[in-house]
C-alpha cells in the first residue's frame, strides 16, 4: 500500500474555452465546468488506483467536508484530519491549445491541534504502507517544520520509503529531514538551489543540477514539462522522451508522473522501466481534461523512449 499525504487539499474546477483568454474580455466555456476531488496527493493516489495499486489518501479536511464525500464517492480509500475550514476550491482555465491559467484559493493551516492528529494518523497508517508520499504545497500560516515531523513519525514506521513532491521552504526541510525521493520540477529546483527561476530552462541544465541534488537524496524524479522527464539515482541516471501528445490540461500531470513511477517500482521494473511509466502517466495525465486520472490502458510505456544519461535515445 502507497499512503498519500496532502496538507493543502482542493476542488479543482475546471473551464476549457473555445478561444484564448483576453484579460479584460468576456470567455465562453466550451461546454460545462467540471469539478474533482483534488490536491498533489490525492491526485497520486487516484492514479494509482487506476492503475491497480492499492493507496490510502490523508487529507487535512472536515470528515463532513464536500471533499471528503466527493472521495467516498470514487471508492478512494481516504483519512480525513480536521481543519476548521472548508477545502479550497481551484479554478483552471484552459486555452484550446492547452495553456493552462490558475486560480488557487487558499486551505486551512495546519495548527498546533490539526499537526497533532496529522502525525496520529501518520503513525497509525504508515507502518502497512511501502511508501508515504508528502505532496503538494503548505497551507498559509503552517511552519515547514511540520514536514520535518512527518518524516520523523514515518522513520519510526515499519520501513516506509518517503517520497515528496512540494518546493520552496516544505522542499528544504524535506531533504535537510532526509526522504527517499524528491520529484521537481525545472523552476522548484532552481529556487532550492537559490538561482534565477529560468536558470534550469534548458533540460540539460537541469539534469546536471538534478545530478548534483542527488548527492543529498537517494532518487530524484525531475520533470521537464514537453521535454519528458529524468531519474538520477546512486545507479546512474535515464531520459525519457514523452510520446506525441495533444495537450489538454496540464494539471495533475507531475501527480500522475509520480504516480507512474512507484505503480512500476512496486511491481520490480528497473530503473529505466520506471522512468518510462511515469512520462507514460504524465503525459496521458496531460490529454486528459481538467485535473485528468489516466488509466493504466492510457498510459502506454512502450511509446516511451527511455535512454542512459550521456548515451544516444533507443524506443523501448
Amino acid at each position: 500500500m502507497i499512503l498519500t499525504i496532502t496538507l493543502h487539499p482542493s476542488i479543482d474546477r475546471t473551464v476549457e474555452l473555445g478561444a484564448a483568454l483576453e484579460v479584460g474580455g468576456v470567455a465562453r466555456a466550451r461546454g460545462r465546468a467540471t469539478e474533482e476531488p483534488a490536491g498533489k496527493g490525492v491526485n497520486v493516489t487516484r492514479t494509482l488506483l487506476a492503475a491497480g495499486t492499492a493507496s490510502t489518501a490523508i487529507v487535512v479536511a472536515d470528515q463532513h467536508d464536500r471533499l471528503v464525500a466527493a472521495l467516498d464517492g470514487l471508492d478512494v480509500p481516504t483519512h480525513a484530519v480536521h481543519v476548521d475550514a472548508p477545502v479550497r476550491q481551484n479554478l483552471t482555465i484552459v486555452d484550446p491549445d492547452g495553456t493552462t491559467t490558475k486560480v488557487n484559493e487558499s486551505g486551512g493551516a495546519v495548527d498546533g491541534r490539526v499537526r497533532e492528529a496529522l502525525l496520529d494518523a501518520v503513525d497509525e497508517l504508515a507502518s502497512t504502507a511501502a511508501w508515504v508520499v508528502l505532496a503538494g504545497s503548505l497551507p498559509p500560516d503552517t511552519d515547514a517544520d511540520v514536514v520535518t515531523a512527518i518524516v520523523a513519525a514515518v522513520r519510526q514506521s515499519d520501513g516506509a520509503r518517503i517520497a515528496v513532491d512540494t518546493s520552496g521552504a516544505a522542499l528544504a526541510a524535506a531533504i535537510d529531514a532526509g526522504v527517499d525521493l524528491v520529484k521537481p520540477n525545472e523552476a522548484e529546483l532552481a529556487e532550492l538551489l537559490g538561482l534565477d527561476q529560468h536558470a534550469l530552462d534548458e533540460p540539460e541544465a537541469a539534469i546536471a543540477a538534478a545530478r548534483e541534488l542527488a548527492r543529498r537524496v537517494p532518487t530524484v524524479l525531475l520533470t521537464l514539462g514537453a521535454h519528458g522527464a529524468a531519474l538520477v539515482t546512486a545507479d546512474g541516471g535515464w531520459r525519457a522522451a514523452p510520446p506525441p501528445t495533444v495537450v489538454r490540461s496540464t494539471v495533475g500531470a507531475g501527480d500522475a508522473t509520480l504516480a507512474g513511477y512507484l505503480h512500476a517500482e512496486q511491481r520490480g521494473r528497473d530503473h529505466a522501466a520506471r522512468l518510462a511509466q511515469a512520462v507514460a502517466h504524465g503525459s496521458a495525465a496531460a490529454a486528459l481534461p481538467g485535473t485528468g486520472i489516466p488509466t493504466l490502458g492510457q498510459a502506454d510505456a512502450t511509446r516511451v523512449d527511455v535512454h542512459p544519461i550521456g548515451h544516444q535515445a533507443t524506443t523501448r
